[in-house]
């Protein structure tokens, strides 16, 4: 009791922290840029007078800002979900190719079918679901090898990739792009459109975490405590889909984030969910939002997207994980 009150203490105090930070990092955000503005003068245009500079401020940053902090939340929550359902502490969406499902599914419909463009979460989703059933059915083989779901996932991922780039190579000389913009260029309608389907997930998430315990356990133990495994395994999985297609869906595959926050929650807040997916919620926002921030000042005015960012930390996280046998994480 006491260690889960310790737990508890802490992750409300890391969740003030992280709120704290959020706000310092969405003020510089909304600063950064070609227009240099006061926040006095942002504060007057957004509430008291009609300002042009403020007005393009709200229009082009705010979107961005916003969608990065649900962005972040979502995948860092899905990948939280994964590494339950999978009993595997390297599972992340962008590695076992569940992104992919969701990507080529969006490059289809937004090739394809662009009337159908506020449709392209569903189809994501579907596809990311499509992905996950695929994974998961030839990574059985009596029980979930965590070796065998990322070579399988890896390999899907990469038929996945490659589709996508000869669908990509097909619309184009139709003068029709499938390829996602990113975290740029991003309007209030793709905020709009990642608030729906990120702010479903997260709620199903925070719902699940109690559930997200009992799949630490041996699934004879779950049994026996009279709860059906496979409904919860699926149920969670849905969740986790879910997530990780309505980003893709609008600013497309962001890899690693996902393996990365649950590991940096799990080191602040313990292994309990209930108190691992609202830290998850703030630090992957936090996350994704540094990693947009830090992309827009290294080399200006060009940008280097928070993908790329993400990929140049991610990459050697993902190496020291695997080198160490995952020792620190414990399920």
């Amino acid at each position: 009791m006491k260690t889960l009150r310790k737990d508890i203490l802490r992750g409300v105090a890391g969740c003030v922290v992280l709120a704290a930070l959020i706000f310092c990092l969405t003020l510089i955000a909304m600063k950064l840029g070609s227009i240099s503005i006061t926040y006095r003068e942002l504060f007057n245009g957004l509430f008291v007078a009609y300002d042009q500079r403020v007005a393009t401020i709200y229009d082009l940053r705010f979107p961005r800002i916003i969608v990065a902090l649900l962005g972040g939340a979502a995948l860092s929550c899905s990948g939280l979900l994964f590494q339950a359902v999978l009993k595997n502490p390297l599972a992340d969406p962008g590695i076992i190719g569940i992104s992919g499902g969701a990507s080529l599914a969006a490059a289809l419909i937004s090739g394809l079918f662009p009337m159908l463009y506020f449709s392209i979460p569903i189809f994501a989703f579907l596809g990311g679901l499509v992905a996950f059933a695929l994974i998961y059915s030839l990574s059985w083989k009596g029980s979930l090898d965590p070796v065998r779901i990322i070579l399988i996932g890896i390999a899907v991922a990469a038929v996945f990739t490659g589709l996508e780039e000869v669908l990509s190579g097909m619309t184009n000389r139709t003068g029709v792009s499938v390829s996602v913009s990113g975290l740029s260029q991003l309007v209030w309608d793709d905020v709009q459109m990642m608030a729906i389907y990120s702010l479903i997930g997260l709620a199903a998430a925070i719902v699940l975490a109690p559930l997200c315990n009992l799949l630490a356990l041996d699934d004879k133990t779950v049994r026996g405590l009279g709860v059906n495994v496979d409904v919860v395994r699926l149920v969670v999985s849905v969740a986790a889909v879910l997530l990780v297609s309505g980003v893709t869906a609008v600013v497309g595959v962001i890899g690693f984030l996902a393996l990365i926050v649950p590991h940096m929650a799990r080191r602040f807040v313990g292994s309990d969910h209930r108190i691992l997916v609202p830290f998850c919620i703030l630090l992957g926002g936090f996350v994704l939002l540094l990693a947009d921030t830090v992309g827009r000042c290294v080399v200006p005015p060009n940008e280097i997207s928070a993908s790329i960012i993400m990929s140049i930390v991610g990459g050697p996280f993902f190496i020291i994980l695997l080198k160490r046998g995952d020792r620190h994480v414990k399920h």
